[in-house]
């Protein structure tokens, strides 16, 4: 039965900002690793990656102490109950920073991105909003796993714009889906089955905006995994460290 063997996780204010309104969360016990992206109000950005994060771990915890049976490994991937728990999981975070914001004024309008990995067994389901990402490194190749809500990537998918030109857009950090910005939410669900040695790395944009996807991959494959973390958070803040960076990394086997 595979699972996670080991897990490491760095967060970093960056260079430019003045807080760190990122959030992340390993629990091996769960098997789950979150990366939150946090935004908008006073410090609302700070506060929403937290309670994302929080809620998804608690309400996680809870189904699988009333409902064992949805945490047991499936036949099949399709079939995983875990899934579904998950998916609720993101859904109720996203009402909880919603409600927060309505009853304080100064917190109106924050939300987060939310990248949650569960590893259960052979199999790893994701659960995405927002453009914080998630990679899968496998057999020398490096995958990205979650699609970016993003309008960047809307006008990259369209044909509108080039690789290059989304690379150095100034519209690069506008995402379409966030947590919590409304009470309700459409989570993106993938559902991966996992190989022995298979790694996993969930990250923000604070990263991905200043580190390649091969550049990435070089990190993870010439380093020891617990160094991998904080490598890439020195090299996005060599490169002018412009946001917070959050990067998790799992190997499973």
């Amino acid at each position: 039965m595979r699972g996670v063997i080991e897990a490491y996780g760095a967060t970093d204010v960056g260079r430019k900002r003045d807080r760190n309104e990122d959030s992340f969360l390993i629990d091996r016990d769960l098997g789950l690793f979150v990366v939150a992206d946090g935004m908008g109000g006073h410090a609302g950005g700070g506060i929403a990656s937290k309670l994302a994060v929080e809620t998804i771990r608690t309400a996680l915890a809870d189904a699988k102490r009333t409902s064992p049976q949805a945490f047991e490994v499936a036949s099949t991937l399709e079939e995983g109950a875990a899934k579904d728990r998950l998916r609720d999981a993101v859904e109720a975070a996203c009402a909880r920073i919603f409600q927060e914001a309505q009853a304080n004024p100064a917190l109106l309008g924050m939300g987060t991105t939310v990248t949650a990995a569960l590893v259960l067994g052979s199999y790893i389901y994701l659960a995405h909003v927002g453009d914080s990402r998630c990679y899968l490194v496998r057999g020398g190749r490096i995958f990205q796993v979650s699609e970016d809500h993003s309008l960047v990537n809307e006008q990259l998918k369209a044909g509108a714009m080039t690789p290059d030109e989304a690379r150095h857009s100034r519209f690069r950090n506008i995402i379409t889906r966030s947590v919590g910005f409304e009470e309700e939410v459409l989570v993106d669900l993938v559902g991966i089955d996992a190989a022995d040695g298979d790694q996993l790395l969930l990250c923000c944009d604070g990263l991905t905006n200043l580190v390649e996807d091969d550049e990435i991959l070089e990190v993870v494959d010439r380093n020891p995994l617990p160094d991998v973390p904080s490598r890439l958070v020195s090299i996005a803040n060599d490169r002018g460290g412009d946001d917070n960076i959050t990067v998790i990394v799992a190997r499973l086997g």
